[in-house]
């Protein structure tokens, strides 16, 4: 465990459409605590709508940082984010504020507790290799290979993920060792003692109908708009990390006439629910997280007296 004379980090970590942005403006508007993104899509500049970024009026009361750092057409990855949020928290501590770290990307939070030094680094030759057989034989077809070498991490991924499949088989080839086994051999305690909130909901179908509605939400504020300026803007393939994130990988298959509209929302729905689920698989088995119902009346409440215990300590 970190001593107490460490200082003190929140995170709030939960499935998409949880809520957490509004509990992290809540508590910001409480406490001396600065926001830190832990979204790989909202790195991205221009992806607003269907990344469901803040808005002006929320940034205005909570800042965050990591927002729009990249283009579309770049990439960013977890030892990425673990360097930035590490300079970003030792900037935060150094004014006299916390740091609260706040997303959705497990793998994000995952790095920057334990460090992803262990991992060989990437390996063009074999990275064209594995893009060659998911050509012949398809990302479902690499997935399964994935899951006999390494099911763990095989568990986390739908089976058109290419980027993370890609990586976890090139990791797995590299080295004999599954990528789950050397995270957990990859040990590098987060110099803070963190309180670590997981937002679950006590009753699935709710947060069903919550992704329903904001996918529909995102619909109507202009998605598929936002991808057409994005196409026109960058040069875009549709393999690209940001263009693979839910909601836009769907949004460019209906406007290249691959789907129709129905199909477009049934399929964002559907995406963004797994999405959620694989959130929620990391979440359970999660170490040292503090489980709240994302749905209580008395989130803000529970939450609040958690935070103000946290820096009293």
């Amino acid at each position: 465990m970190p001593a107490p004379s460490l200082p003190p980090a929140i995170f709030i970590m939960g499935p998409t459409a949880s809520g957490k942005t509004a509990l992290a403006v809540s508590l910001v508007e409480r406490f001396p605590l600065e926001i830190i993104s832990v979204d790989s899509a909202l790195v991205y500049r221009g992806m607003d709508v269907g990344s469901a970024k803040p808005d002006a009026a929320t940034l205005a009361r909570a800042p965050h940082h990591l927002l729009d750092i990249r283009d579309p057409t770049d990439a960013y990855s977890a030892a990425a984010f673990r360097e930035d949020a590490l300079r970003l928290m030792a900037d935060i501590v150094a004014r006299g504020k916390v740091p609260l770290l706040v997303g959705g990307t497990m793998l994000y939070f995952r790095a920057l507790l334990q460090g992803l030094d262990d991992l060989p680094r990437a390996d063009a030759v074999l990275r064209k290799q594995l893009e060659a057989e998911a050509a012949a034989r398809g990302w479902p077809a690499l997935h399964a290979e994935l899951a006999q070498v390494d099911p763990a991490t095989a568990a986390r991924l739908a089976p058109n993920d290419s980027q993370r499949i890609g990586r976890a088989l090139e990791i797995f080839r590299l080295s004999g060792t599954p990528m789950s086994a050397l995270l957990d051999q990859a040990q590098s305690e987060l110099p803070y003692r963190v309180l670590q909130l997981a937002l679950i909901p006590s009753d699935r179908a709710v947060l069903h109908q919550r992704i329903a509605d904001r996918f529909d939400a995102m619909l109507a504020d202009g998605l598929l708009e936002e991808v057409k300026t994005l196409r026109r803007t960058y040069a875009l393939k549709p393999d690209l990390p940001a263009m693979r994130a839910v909601g836009y990988r769907q949004a460019w298959a209906y406007l290249d006439g691959d789907i129709d509209l129905t199909a477009l929302r049934e399929q964002g729905i559907a995406a963004t629910r797994q999405l959620a689920k694989r959130q929620l698989t990391w979440l359970r088995s999660w170490p040292d997280a503090v489980v709240l119902d994302c749905l209580a009346e008395d989130l803000e409440a529970q939450a609040t007296a958690l935070v103000a215990r946290h820096l009293q300590t």
